[in-house]
């Protein structure tokens, strides 16, 4: 208690989602803080914009580096991800361009987990092995024999948990203990779990990454990523995303934060009825299996039991002896789910993969 009120960092994760990036006390004030569109911000003297110029992520200075309404959602993530500093970017994969970006140059070595983002794969692929940098990608499910595959010149750790497609969760303690014998900067995907059922960086991670498109902002609205990091390597990555200029519109980072307030209860009814759909596929004849941390027997589940707080929605499924032809026509003939890429809003989706 404090003055008798409570201390904010003591209420309820749950319930700081409802108040976080929210600061003003000024009377008749509105419940989200207003969108500020702009480009240019203005000032009574030379020197005021020189001391701006000197910390402009503390304050309006220049549109691509941010409004209030971006410094709001930015300290929203921050605060539910337990992390130093967020930076809100343009997408998803702009977040892990700018993390990638920021540690890696020729004739480094990054470790990446093989059931990564395609598009990531992708990236590393046409750009960073472009720019002469070696990349490993090694088994989601390795844990501390990481260590094994850790070079002088390794400069970062990547990695998604649970994995795309294939759900692996990674013994993400074990590889921050490797990281840190070596001093390697960790990063990881946390989009699938959100920071609500998995907090990345009170786990010793360096970098946590989300793509806010999908259950952060949760209506299928907006393309936004999200970057949050520890003091340590707060600078980097905000350099990095500066240089590479692709910066999150106010409009898309006001959605963020209107998502963040329901984030709880919508997470809720998404564990709730991705587990009971899991369960129920894993009993049908046509399943061979099911791919879902959160399902007793699924890989990684003893991981996910350990260290998650919740299940997400999203999961996949095999069909073991069904030709290519009958899982489209299967898709194709769903009426309550529609066929499309993403996912973490309220419309339910299905792609063969």
């Amino acid at each position: 208690m404090k003055d008798g009120a409570l201390e904010v960092n003591s209420l309820a994760l749950e319930t700081r989602y409802v108040s976080a990036g929210r600061e003003s006390k000024l009377p008749g004030r509105s419940v989200n803080p207003p969108i500020v569109r702009a480009s240019t911000f203005l000032f009574n003297s030379i020197d005021q914009l020189e001391t701006s110029a000197e910390t402009p992520f503390d304050g309006a200075f220049y549109g691509r580096l941010g409004t209030p309404t971006t410094f709001a959602f930015e300290k929203a993530m921050a605060e539910a991800e337990g992390g130093f500093r967020s930076i809100a970017t343009a997408s998803g994969l702009s977040a892990i361009v700018s993390v990638l970006v920021a540690f890696l140059k020729r004739g480094d070595h990054v470790l990446v987990v093989d059931s990564v983002y395609d598009p990531v794969r992708r990236f590393c692929r046409r750009v960073l092995e472009g720019m002469g940098v070696e990349i490993s990608y090694y088994p989601p499910t390795l844990g501390a024999d990481i260590e094994q595959w850790v070079r002088p010149e390794t400069r970062l750790i990547y990695m998604e948990s649970p994995g795309s497609g294939t759900f692996e969760v990674q013994d993400v303690r074990a590889i921050v203990e490797v990281a840190k014998r070596h001093d390697v900067v960790t990063a990881i995907d946390n989009t699938w779990a959100t920071p609500l059922y998995f907090r990345p960086i009170e786990f010793g991670v360096d970098i946590s990454i989300h793509s806010a498109t999908k259950y952060i902002v949760g209506h299928s609205d907006a393309v936004l990523g999200v970057v949050t990091t520890n003091e340590r390597t707060w600078s980097a990555v905000r350099q990095a995303s500066q240089d590479l200029g692709a910066c999150a519109g106010s409009e898309e980072c006001n959605l963020g934060l209107r998502g963040l307030r329901t984030l709880p209860v919508r997470m809720a009814q998404h564990q709730s009825t991705g587990l009971a759909l899991a369960k129920w596929l894993s009993g049908r004849p046509e399943v061979s299996r099911v791919f879902h941390p959160a399902l007793e027997g699924s890989v990684g589940h003893s991981l996910w039991s350990r260290d998650f707080h919740g299940s997400s929605g999203l999961f996949s499924v095999e069909f073991g002896s069904l030709l290519e032809d009958s899982v489209r026509h299967f898709a194709s003939a769903l009426q309550l789910f529609s066929i499309g890429f993403s996912w973490g809003g309220f419309e339910s989706l299905v792609l063969p993969v």
